[in-house]
């Protein structure tokens, strides 16, 4: 049963309306669902208006920071529960952790680490959780045409598309982890 969705997302706060929007209205839907979020804990850029939009719909946000950015004006101060990391890397394993779902929304350098680093679990067979990439405005459209480089040159089993969701509506991301029923995809390295 899903409760708690992991967000992937930016800290900027250089972006456009448009990703604040979605942002906002995916942060309310999960709050309207009593769904609980976790992300990077950040009190800017897309993780901020998630926050803020779950709370008022009453939802539960539990942030996780590592130590280094526990700092005013970087972390959002009101958490449902607020969870301070060594470091970085244990910060990932903390909200993998806690996650029943991922949701990549556009994001930068380290939104795009968590993204991978969680495809490339479920595919090593460490998860089996549902993964959703939101490709607002064709963001992602570039990483999905690496994706098939991949597959189309042999570097990954095309199969493994299937390993993650891609839309660019927040209705269908929701409906896809709510509705989830994991599909084992067989591996001839790990034999199973």
């Amino acid at each position: 049963m899903i409760k708690t969705i992991c967000i992937f997302c930016s800290s900027s706060e250089d972006l456009d309306d448009s990703y604040y929007n979605l942002a906002n209205n995916l942060g309310n839907k999960i709050g309207k669902l009593n769904l609980t979020m976790v992300h990077g804990a950040g009190g800017i850029g897309l993780m901020k208006r998630l926050s803020e939009a779950s709370i008022k719909q009453n939802g539960k946000v539990i942030g996780v920071i590592p130590e280094l950015l526990n700092k005013p004006g970087i972390v959002w101060n009101n958490h449902t529960e607020l969870i301070i990391t060594p470091d970085m890397k244990t910060r990932k394993e903390k909200m993998r952790e806690l996650a029943d779902a991922f949701i990549a929304l556009p994001g930068g350098f380290g939104t795009l680490e968590e993204l991978l680093e969680v495809i490339t679990l479920k595919q090593l067979k460490y998860h089996s959780k549902p993964i959703v990439i939101i490709n607002q405005h064709k963001f992602y459209d570039a990483l999905i045409k690496q994706f098939e480089v991949f597959f189309n040159q042999g570097f990954a089993n095309p199969n493994y598309n299937k390993l993650f969701y891609i839309t660019e509506d927040i209705d269908m991301a929701i409906e896809y982890i709510l509705n989830y029923q994991h599909k084992n995809i067989y591996d001839k390295y790990l034999r199973k």
